[in-house]
């Protein structure tokens, strides 16, 4: 594990925190800039609980936003705490959770300075479409690996970099389609799976799974597949004896 994981305050970018948390009013929806994100979750849940037992388990979402993956494992009956460093985002993520009665722990807090708070405590966590937007990916991956019991579970999504991610991600979703506010991706920061894999060995975590994630803006739904050239979801384990 690199010693990244111990610098917990810098792994961020103001710009992309500003650029998130101003969308944070219309996040939970449905119809609003975050329209692909609410139609992504149920896919990304899916994938989750298909590999993961969730009922009981304590899970940690990583870069949760407004709270949408985070509220749907704990409709699970996981026992989920939340984290993002976007302040706007928590607030609107812990006003949701009021109206919803879902029981999420939203905390403005880093994962690498939760890793040194509470090492191997969350059987299962999750980082999605985080990675791509923040400075050091790889300290990302080593905290969520030293939160992690042995045998626990991390589920991480990304988005590929190759043309075809380009050509969909960007140029059609934010510049064609405008499904997604201008600027959200930058292409020279999207991760092959190969770094992640990289990364996860690194971290000490054995790579289970690599499947594809693809969006269909004309249904507005998403699904499991087998090409991982665009979107693409990652599961990967820490050794050692399920608790």
């Amino acid at each position: 594990m690199n010693q990244a994981a111990n610098a917990p305050d810098d792994n961020f970018s103001q710009s992309e925190l500003d650029k998130f948390g101003a969308l944070a009013q219309r996040w939970w929806d449905p119809a609003g800039p975050q329209k692909a994100l609410h139609a992504l979750n149920p896919a990304r849940l899916g994938y989750v609980a298909s590999r993961a037992s969730l009922a009981g388990a304590e899970v940690l979402d990583v870069g949760c936003g407004g709270g949408l993956l985070s509220e749907a494992l704990a409709g699970h009956g996981a026992r989920v705490t939340a984290l993002d460093l976007a302040p706007e985002l928590v607030k609107v993520a812990r006003l949701h959770r009021l109206e919803s009665g879902v029981d999420v722990d939203y905390r403005l807090q880093s994962v690498e300075s939760l890793a040194l708070e509470r090492p191997e405590s969350f059987d299962v966590v999750t980082c999605m479409e985080m990675l791509e937007h923040v400075p050091d990916p790889g300290s990302i991956i080593d905290a969520c690996a030293a939160l992690l019991k042995p045998g626990g579970q991390l589920f991480v999504s990304t988005l590929n970099r190759t043309p075809a991610a380009f050509a969909l991600a960007v140029v059609g979703a934010e510049y064609v389609a405008r499904l997604l506010p201008r600027g959200t991706h930058q292409y020279r920061d999207f991760i092959k799976p190969s770094e992640l894999a990289a990364w996860l060995r690194d971290a000490g975590l054995q790579l289970d799974d690599v499947s594809g994630l693809m969006y269909e803006p004309w249904r507005n739904t998403a699904r499991i597949i087998g090409r991982t050239d665009v979107n693409y979801l990652a599961c990967a384990r820490k050794p050692g004896p399920a608790a």
